[in-house]
């Protein structure tokens, strides 16, 4: 398996996703030694979530999962940019396209696109 260096950030190292066609960023988590591997295993990025403090494969609740078409790491191993394939609407959460559903006009955050999907009728409470 790749080594990353996991140890310069305490066991975490940060994942871009993102899409593989149009090239937009649509977000950044945490992989652990354990989730790196079962991205690699499966094909499908897994994360470590730090406000749930567990595994998470992207899209196990969604259905919006994040299909691997090309992974690149940077000059330390410290950090991964993962091209993906977006299975579903969106990758946020929010229901955003993006995680970078947000634009900075006039010193004021300002809200650049439109919910693909309702985040309560998909999470409930499990956000």
């Amino acid at each position: 398996m790749i080594e990353l260096d996991f140890d310069k950030q305490g066991g975490l190292i940060p994942i871009i996703a993102q899409d593989s066609e149009t090239g937009e960023v649509l977000m950044m988590a945490y992989a652990n030694r354990d989730s790196w591997k079962l991205t690699m295993e499966t094909g499908i990025v897994h994360y470590w979530s730090r406000s749930r403090n567990k595994l998470w494969k992207k899209g196990e609740t969604s259905g919006n999962v994040q299909e691997i078409r090309e992974i690149r790491v940077d000059c330390d191993n410290d950090c991964v940019l993962i091209k993906i394939k977006q299975v579903g609407k969106a990758a946020c959460h929010t229901g955003h396209v993006s995680c970078f559903y947000r634009v900075v006009r006039n010193g004021e955050l300002a809200v650049d696109g439109e919910r693909v999907f309702d985040p309560d009728k998909v999470y409930g409470d499990s956000k």
